[in-house]
């Protein structure tokens, strides 16, 4: 059900991790749940509706890049980001630090916030802890992100530790800015490099705040599977377990399942999308690659047993056509289905935790990945 305020209920439990849900005005979000990102106000090559009928409950826009163009003012005269994008359903909006440090040209940070140039047009902009919110405000989002730091790993410790000190302190400010916002949802990010004592003293300083949700940032920058998940198993047991956990910019399938497995309820990544416009494809039998010659005269789908006709219906000769040839179609078809297959893996995870038998069907799940695609379909 959905409901007037920001709820989050655990259904079940099956070791660390959790299946629940998140209830809001405009919808529930089943967890663990994986958001497509809708960076620009369009998730790349879909239609809204598609998106909704591959299960996703939500999706996330960016402050940064909407607030480059078309405006954030121009989206709220025109109705808010739902409206525009025909996306009646939750939507989350990261609040743009991500960006500012990976994109934006000639940055400067301060206690204010942070100065940049555009990567679109080399004007300059200023973004401020309260700015991000009143921005995400204005585009209407339903779970609005405190603006921080995010630093690239490897990086020192000293680094880290000041990157992690300001986004407390900017936090705080965001929390000041949000204010009240019934049925709407504000979440702190912790951060900390890879240091342990660092991500859990963020993630103290955040719990003490009170917040809705709780994300991990900083993560999926470059550093190893493995340091991303000894950072979540030194954050986890600091997170208040009656609220939402959200690992932003994770990742590959494997990524979610170990990170599912260590209690986190909520991911978005590019991945499935950018993969899909350069010809890769995700499946039960892991990553499939359709620019490679070996599919050229291939006349089975990627999947017979799929929900998705994407995947189910257009031989591997065909789609091996399309990304060789450049056609947009192509992108489209493959987009549709890694999001398919990234919907099903969530769900998978959810009924499998509601079930007790998360471990099966990981097991399952992770030798499909291994067998691979290359053998004839047993079925």
């Amino acid at each position: 059900m959905t409901g007037e305020r920001f709820g989050f209920t655990v259904r079940a439990t099956d070791g660390k991790a959790r299946t629940g849900e998140i209830a809001m005005p405009r919808g529930v979000i089943r967890t663990p749940a994986f958001m497509p990102v809708g960076t620009a106000g369009t998730v790349k090559a879909m239609y809204a509706d598609q998106v909704r009928a591959l299960g996703a409950d939500v999706v996330l826009g960016n402050v940064y890049h909407l607030m480059l163009r078309p405006g954030a003012e121009r989206v709220a005269r025109l109705g808010g980001l739902h409206h525009m994008m025909g996306w009646p359903h939750p939507i989350l909006t990261d609040s743009g630090g991500f960006q500012v440090m990976s994109l934006a040209q000639l940055r400067k940070l301060n206690e204010k916030g942070v100065t940049f140039r555009s990567h679109v047009d080399g004007a300059y902009h200023e973004l401020t802890p309260e700015r991000s919110i009143e921005i995400q405000g204005l585009l209407g989002s339903d779970i609005q992100m405190q603006l921080d730091e995010c630093v690239k790993l490897p990086c020192s410790d000293d680094v880290a530790e000041r990157a992690m000190e300001l986004s407390l302190r900017w936090a705080e400010r965001c929390r000041t800015a949000f204010g009240d916002q019934p049925g709407k949802a504000m979440f702190g990010i912790v951060q900390g490099g890879a240091v342990e004592k660092l991500r859990v003293r963020s993630a103290e300083a955040l719990t003490a705040m009170d917040l809705k949700g709780y994300a991990i940032g900083g993560l999926a920058v470059g550093e190893p599977q493995d340091v991303m998940l000894r950072m979540i198993e030194a954050v986890e047991p600091h997170l208040p377990t009656e609220k939402p956990r959200y690992l932003m910019g994770v990742g590959t399938p494997d990524d979610i399942v170990e990170a599912v497995r260590r209690g986190v309820d909520m991911f978005d990544c590019v991945m499935p999308t950018r993969a899909g416009r350069h010809g890769q494809a995700f499946t039960r039998f892991g990553k499939i690659n359709l620019k490679n010659a070996r599919h050229a005269d291939d006349p089975r789908p990627l999947d017979p047993q799929s929900t998705c006709p994407a995947a189910r219906d257009y031989s591997r000769a065909y789609l091996h056509h399309l990304v060789k040839a450049g056609e947009i179609l192509g992108m489209m078809l493959l987009t549709r289905v890694n999001l398919a297959y990234y919907q099903d893996l969530t769900a998978g995870l959810r009924a499998a935790i509601a079930a007790g038998r998360l471990d099966d069907f990981v097991a399952e799940t992770k030798e499909g990945w291994a067998r691979g695609d290359m053998e004839p379909f047993a079925g």
